[in-house]
C-alpha cells in the first residue's frame, strides 16, 4: 500500500509540473489604457477598481496563483470573459453589457463569489455596495428593462 501511495504522489507531481509547460493563462498582459467611461465621482471609479477593475479592466493585477497551472487557466479565463463582457479601459469600443453592470451588482452576481477569499478588498460594506450600484447607475445608465408581452399578446 505505501509503495503505491508513493507512486502515485510522484505520478501527481510529475503531472503537476508536465501542466506547468502548457502556454494558456501565462500572458498576462494588459493591454494599453485607453477610454474609461464619465465616471459620475471618483468614489464610484474608487468602488469599480476595487471591486471589478481586475477582471473588467486593462489594469489586471495579476498574483503569483495565475503564474501556476492549473489555476492560471481558471484566472486567465476570468479575465478575458470578463473584459469580453465589459472592459472600464475600453470606453472607446462598443460596451454592450455596461448598462447592465449594475444589475449584475444590484443581483450580488458581481464580484464572482470565487473571486472574494482571495480578493478582500473586493468586499464592499453594505454603504459601499449601494454607493457601487448607484455610479454604476449614473455613469452607465440602467440595464433595459425587460421585456413585458403586451394585452394582444397575452390573448386579451
Amino acid at each position: 500500500m505505501l509503495k503505491f501511495i508513493r507512486i502515485t504522489f510522484i505520478v501527481l507531481v510529475g503531472l503537476f509540473l508536465v501542466i506547468q509547460l502548457v502556454p494558456y493563462g501565462r500572458d498576462h498582459t494588459n493591454p494599453d489604457h485607453k477610454v474609461e467611461p464619465n465616471w459620475d465621482k471618483p468614489e464610484t471609479r474608487a468602488l469599480a477598481k476595487r471591486a471589478c477593475f481586475d477582471c473588467h479592466s486593462n489594469e489586471t493585477v495579476w498574483p503569483w496563483y495565475s503564474h501556476v497551472a492549473p489555476v492560471s487557466w481558471l484566472v486567465m479565463k476570468d479575465v478575458v470573459n470578463g473584459r469580453h463582457e465589459l472592459n472600464f479601459s475600453e470606453f472607446d469600443k462598443p460596451q454592450d453589457e455596461a448598462d447592465h453592470a449594475a444589475r449584475m451588482v444590484e443581483r450580488r452576481k458581481m464580484p464572482l463569489k470565487k473571486y472574494l477569499p482571495l480578493h478582500p478588498e473586493a468586499r464592499l460594506t453594505a454603504e459601499e455596495h449601494d454607493a457601487l450600484i448607484s455610479g454604476l447607475k449614473a455613469t452607465l445608465g440602467v440595464g433595459k428593462p425587460e421585456r413585458r408581452p403586451s394585452l394582444d399578446e397575452l390573448g386579451n
